[in-house]
């Protein structure tokens, strides 16, 4: 069976080719091509008028095949000998290369600003390829090339667990990483919720904590034997599942979160995925439910 590839979106700026230099040593790591796409962004006024006059047309298609050409340079100088193919794509940008991950083993973007605080907001390739990529999606920001040996994974319920924890360990296997297992949130649990006291009154932090801390374990249980070689730490975190996450973006190969819904489903992406890709120091995956390895 071919090997399913990972894409990568280009469009020349030095995000994007961050985001191909991560895809392409990924590449390497699976042993998979890699596919290089791009889209001319066509001005608005464009899309509502006549075809582009050639001169214009020639113009706008040049950028992307600049832009190809500068990524397959930008990706053999960081994994040699990858099979890397093109593909030049035509219509919105967002929707195109969201839909070119079709059946991809990953796709991994660049995250984009416009300087200043509004740098800390995503691109609207990166966003609507988050919210709507039926493959995990991986986000790419401050690219840096340090090694942390680490890869987190957001733990929220079991809906995330069956999606996340293929991918965080498989990504942790290739990468001879640890496998960090974090669940974040406000303890003490509000009144009837988890690890809730008699008659309703909020628990002993310390008691929610090792309460979650013992489920985790338990849920972990059947992926430290299927990777034995995958050392785990597992880490109960008080504070905004988001926030608590973004904060391992900076100490992690990649961290993973999961994401609600399939890509037919309408934007499934919330809060915490929002505030984690919106503040990362670092590469981030988003998993859509079911979409976890075989």
């Amino acid at each position: 069976m071919p090997t399913r590839p990972i894409v990568v979106g280009v469009d020349g700026s030095e995000e994007s080719l961050r985001a191909v230099e991560w895809a392409a040593r990924e590449a390497h790591r699976h042993g998979a091509p890699l596919r290089l796409v791009s889209a001319p962004a066509v001005p608005p006024r464009m899309l509502a008028s006549d075809p582009a006059p050639p001169g214009v047309a020639k113009v706008l298609g040049s950028v992307p095949r600049r832009a190809l050409a500068e990524a397959i340079t930008r990706a053999g100088e960081v994994a040699q000998d990858l099979l890397v193919d093109t593909d030049l794509l035509t219509g919105p940008p967002a929707l195109m290369v969201t839909g070119s991950g079709c059946g991809a083993l990953m796709l991994v973007v660049g995250a984009r600003g416009a300087g200043g605080f509004a740098a800390m907001l995503l691109g609207s390739v990166s966003r609507y390829a988050a919210m709507h990529a039926s493959c995990p999606v991986v986000v790419v920001r401050e690219e840096t090339g340090v090694v942390h040996r680490e890869v987190v994974v957001g733990i929220r319920d079991p809906h995330d667990m069956t999606a996340t924890l293929p991918f965080g360990f498989e990504e942790a296997a290739l990468r001879g990483a640890t496998l960090v297992a974090v669940y974040a949130g406000h303890f003490p649990a509000p009144a009837g919720g988890l690890g809730a006291g008699e008659a309703g009154h909020p628990a002993d932090p310390s008691k929610v904590s090792a309460e979650a801390a013992h489920h985790l374990a338990e849920d972990l249980r059947s992926w430290r034997e299927k990777y034995p070689n995958v050392p785990v730490r597992q880490d109960v975190v008080r504070g905004h599942p988001g926030r608590v996450l973004a904060s391992y973006t900076a100490r992690a190969d990649l961290v993973v979160i999961g994401r609600r819904g399939g890509h037919d489903s309408g934007p499934a992406i919330g809060a915490v995925q929002h505030a984690v890709l919106n503040h990362a120091h670092g590469p981030v995956g988003i998993v859509p439910t079911g979409s976890g390895r075989s």
